[in-house]
């Protein structure tokens, strides 16, 4: 039941517990080391296309995997579908995710952009 009465909107008074304030420096750790990987995964990309350092063929696999990586990243970290909660939202997501990459890569052998 909702308690009446109180402003949910209102800030919290007096300090958090330690409990708290545990799990909020865990949270802000984890955000900053995976923030310092996504920056590490873009720089990667950036110089290896860059400076040539990856052959041709072999460049858009590449960058692509990094993409995958710094999506799932995101999802799971800055958006929080790693929480309680969230089960509904990864089973579509996913989904989707498994629907579209068959159907894309049907639609481009069909239209002949890749030919084998």
């Amino acid at each position: 039941m909702a308690q009446h009465g109180i402003d949910p909107t209102a800030p919290l008074t007096g300090e958090p517990t330690k409990k708290t304030k545990r799990k909020l420096a865990k949270e802000l750790r984890t955000q900053l080391i995976s923030f310092t990987f996504m920056i590490f995964l873009t720089t990667i990309a950036f110089i290896s296309i860059a400076s040539d350092a990856i052959p041709t063929g072999f460049a858009i696999p590449f960058i692509l995997l990094l993409a995958c990586i710094q999506v799932v990243l995101q999802l799971y970290v800055f958006m929080h579908l790693n929480e309680r909660g969230n089960g509904w939202q990864n089973a579509m997501i996913w989904t989707g995710v498994l629907i579209a990459i068959p159907t894309v890569a049907s639609l481009m052998l069909l239209l002949g952009i890749v030919k084998f």
